[in-house]
């Protein structure tokens, strides 16, 4: 099929003239001095508007203990690996005594 009615360039430029994207706007934190987006809640302090919305010292608190049992599950593993290597260095170092 052919199109019948075709657009000139100036009519297509004009309709994209629109499409355009926008930088992120940003606003400071009345509470905190934070920068953060504009009608978002503040990520450092968790205020909107200066009402509480996101506990984040609650959000922190878990984080880390999260992190500390990763750390805990992790260290066996390491140690078993420390103490492979450390007998891999004892038993190389006694076959060179030998010879």
């Amino acid at each position: 099929m052919v199109v019948h009615m075709r657009h000139t360039r100036g009519h297509t430029g004009n309709r994209r003239s629109h499409h355009a994207l926008k930088g992120a706007q940003f606003t400071v934190c009345k509470d905190c001095g934070a920068k953060h987006l504009m009608h978002r809640v503040c990520a450092s302090c968790g205020k909107y508007r200066g009402r509480v919305v996101v506990d984040v010292m609650k959000k922190t608190i878990k984080a880390t203990k999260k992190a500390e049992a990763r750390k805990k599950e992790s260290a066996p593993a390491e140690s078993v690996k420390a103490e492979k290597t450390k007998k891999a260095v004892v038993m190389s170092e006694k076959e060179t005594k030998k010879k």
